[in-house]
Formats: C-alpha cells, structure tokens, sequence
C-alpha cells in the first residue's frame, strides 16, 4: 500500500528528503503506522493518528532519549517529532527502522542486565512534570513525595474511575480498588528510591532487532518502583527465568517482591479495562480482591 500524499509530505519536510515508498506495519490501537524508503537511502518507522493526545509523541521521544541516556538497553534513534495541532499537517514520530529479529538466550540476559542498569539510574523525583499517556488515556503525572502515594492518586485511583464511570468497573470492585489504595503504604514493600522506568514495559514494547538485540519501544516514562516494570513484563507473558535471574544478579530485588507482583498489575488491569472493557474490570477487581 503506498502511503498518502499528506503523510509523505510532511515526513520528508520534516527530513528533508523524498519518501520512495511505504508499506503499513504494526502500531498499536491508536496508530497508523509505516515503514517508509527515504531517498537519502534511510528507512524510517513513522506512526501517526489525529487521534493521539496532543503532546503525546513528544513525551514518547523525551522517554527514549531518558531511557537510552541510562545505557542499559538500545532505544531507536528519534528522527523527527511533529507534534504541533496547529501546523495544519499530520503529527507524527518518524524512527530509525529496526529490522525486527527474534530475543534469544543471549537477548534474554541483556535485557534483564540492561533493564536492571535503567532502573538503577535513577529519576529525579515519583512521577513526571507532564501527563501521564498510555494510549488514549491521559493520568496525572504527579509529581509525589512518596510511591504509595503516587502510585495510588496519579496511577490506580485514576484509571479505577475512568473505567467506572465507562461502566467498565462495578461498584464493587471500585470500592475494593479503594481499600487497596488505603493499604498502599503497608503494601509497597521497603522503600526504595525512584527508578527510572519504561511504564509500559508488556512484551511488545520490548523489540528484538534482527541481530537479537534487545531495543525498548513505546515508552510511558516516569520515576517510579522498578518492580512496576518487571510486573508488566509478567502480566500477559512471562519473562524467561534466565532473564529475571540476569535482573537479580546486577540489581537484586526487594524482599517480598514475587509477593507484590499482582499488586503492580492492578494498574495496568485498570487501564485495560478504562480503554477497551471486556473483562478487564473483573479481573482488576479480582487482583484487587487479593490485597484489600
């Protein structure tokens, strides 16, 4: 399929240089996305949707930038950034392509190594100075003084509302999202300083390059409890053990962490359930059942 005219346009603007050609790829709910032959012999991966948050490509290309300044783990280079409503153009995020590859055993204990160097560099403060965008949701970014804290008025409670009042979570299981929240401070586990976290760290944003080089994409970067990243790993498919113990041994986890596990996913349960219903809220109530 070539891509449009518009789309075209605005990406060798914004490149200065011509598109050959395009075909789409894989982007998620929200995007349309491209892989795209540039006359000056580069290939980009562009998304783009009239639908995104405003704000929302800019903050993605800030995370990468964040997390690749770590050094733990390779991010695609950012090629370009349109991200202005008033341009009267398409707003997008062009990359460099990363011809995709499959994470073998040597891949499995980079990204456990890398991950554990990300999280280990720290962040400033819990939460971030802009919204907080996962897909078409747009949460508090905080900042807090404290992870429970955080974690509970700018992530948890949030999204538990969103899908309540979308129908999408019963009384119920708000109710007992709140109790959770209470519990927070005794639940979390020793505290920790912030770490510097992907956000969305489920198995598809972590891209295997062709060479098997784990690269982190689709960030929703914040300061935050590192575990919250190994947890979302876990949550629709677990991660290998050799990649966990690879995590441990260059960052070793808390104790009572496999224990808090199901605590961290509620949140992305909820978000689940906020954005596309189906029975997400039950199983956000069900995790949440287990800490209230």
């Amino acid at each position: 399929m070539n891509v449009g005219a518009e789309l075209a346009a605005a990406v060798g603007g914004v490149l200065s240089t011509s598109v050959l050609s395009g075909r789409r790829v894989s982007g998620g709910s929200l995007n349309d996305a491209w892989r795209l032959e540039l006359g000056d012999g580069r290939t980009a991966f562009v998304k783009t949707s009239s639908g995104a948050p405003p704000g929302s490509y800019a903050a993605e290309a800030r995370g990468l930038a964040w997390l690749g300044e770590a050094g733990g783990l390779a991010v695609p280079e950012v090629l370009a950034v349109l991200d202005d409503e008033g341009s009267g153009g398409p707003r997008l995020l062009a990359l460099e392509w990363i011809e995709p590859g499959g994470l073998e055993l040597e891949g499995e204990e980079a990204l456990g190594r890398g991950l554990a160097k990300i999280h280990a560099a720290g962040a400033p403060r819990f939460g971030c100075e802009h919204p907080f965008v996962l897909g078409a949701l747009e949460l508090p970014g905080g900042p807090a003084p404290s992870w429970p804290e955080l974690y509970a008025q700018a992530r948890v409670l949030p999204a538990a509302r969103i899908a309540a009042d979308a129908g999408r979570l019963d009384a119920s299981g708000l109710a007992t999202v709140d109790r959770v929240c209470e519990r927070l401070p005794e639940l979390a586990g020793p505290p920790e300083p912030p770490a510097r976290l992907h956000g969305d760290l489920w198995t598809g944003n972590v891209h295997a390059s062709a060479n098997g080089v784990p690269y982190l994409v689709d960030p929703a970067a914040y300061g935050g409890h590192r575990e919250v990243d190994l947890a979302m790993l876990a949550l629709f498919s677990a991660p290998s053990q050799r990649c966990l113990d690879a995590y441990d041994e260059a960052f070793p986890l808390a104790e009572g962490h496999a224990e808090r596990v199901e605590l961290w996913q509620l949140f992305p349960l909820l978000v689940h359930a906020a954005l596309f219903g189906g029975g997400y809220g039950a199983s956000a109530a069900a995790t949440a059942g287990r800490y209230a």
